[in-house]
């Protein structure tokens, strides 16, 4: 009797493009320099992204609140998911003071979702937000928040501080939300990006293709964000962390992300960053100019 033989699919080789420079620049090492010698946790470095050098060289830099341990497992995400530990009520000072000591011009701070907690976190972020204008009131914000499971009374901590900017990721299209953002929703995102528009915020929202989304489904998120008066939008390639996380179906060209560039202008988005190692924070600094 022939026995068959399953062949797995191959899997698709990371294009030449994706090729990520070594950060360099006279900024850059003064950053990485403090960054070490007092102990600072930045997104940037934890998450070894592609842009830090520019980021930095930019005076951009990016910190996450709330543990690095969430209550999601989203399948894309590198983060930890798990019980997280006890809430640092200190933690908005120690954030500000990082970014002193940096000299960050423009601070992104993000968080993992806290689910666990009556308030999912909020009370900390408005806290840090505070925090950070008063040690650096010339320091401009954007605050990359989850969901809050859509409640309107934590969200409206967010827009009570005021960041220059509030991003919300919708990360795919709908018809992948259910497998990439397990516990998320499409229309949930939608509706907070829409509800911190009308109460007066900048929003920005990301997307990361090559997960088997198609072409005509990115656009019709493009046009769904549009319909919520969404400002900004950053779109990426998605990179596997690991190989228990959803495996990367396809590599976008530059030629494609291009594209999507010229689409979502001509939509009316403010500013669209579209490249393939382009992440939420990208050119962030730039968002929040004329304001």
């Amino acid at each position: 009797m022939a026995v068959e033989t399953i062949i797995a699919p191959e899997r698709p080789k990371k294009p030449k493009w994706l090729r990520v420079k070594l950060p360099v620049g006279k900024k850059y090492t003064e950053l990485r320099g403090l960054v070490d010698k007092y102990k600072l946790n930045t997104i940037c470095t934890s998450g070894s992204c592609p842009n830090m050098g520019e980021c930095w060289g930019e005076g951009t830099a990016t910190f996450m609140i709330l543990g690095n341990i969430c209550t999601r497992s989203c399948g894309f995400c590198g983060v930890k998911t798990g019980r997280p530990d006890t809430v640092e009520w200190d933690e908005p000072e120690k954030v500000a003071r990082s970014i002193k000591i940096m000299g960050i011009k423009h601070a992104v701070i993000t968080s993992v979702d806290r689910d666990d907690l009556k308030d999912g976190g909020s009370i900390i972020w408005a806290e840090t937000v505070d925090a950070i204008r008063r040690a650096n009131p010339n320091t401009t914000l954007e605050t990359l928040i989850p969901d809050f499971q859509g409640n309107t009374k934590q969200i409206d901590r967010i827009i009570e501080v005021h960041p220059e900017v509030v991003s919300h990721n919708m990360e795919t299209v709908r018809r992948l939300t259910r497998e990439v953002r397990i516990q998320a929703k499409y229309d949930r995102s939608l509706g907070v990006l829409k509800y911190l528009k009308e109460n007066g915020m900048r929003t920005k929202t990301g997307l990361m293709l090559g997960l088997g989304e198609k072409e005509e489904e990115v656009i019709q998120t493009m046009k769904d964000l549009r319909e919520v008066n969404c400002d900004i939008i950053t779109i990426g390639q998605y990179l596997q962390p690991t190989k228990n996380h959803l495996p990367v179906k396809e590599f976008i060209t530059p030629e494609q992300f291009k594209k999507y560039e010229t689409i979502g202008l001509e939509m009316g988005f403010m500013y669209v960053e579209s490249g393939a190692l382009v992440r939420s924070s990208y050119k962030a600094h730039k968002h929040a100019q004329d304001l």
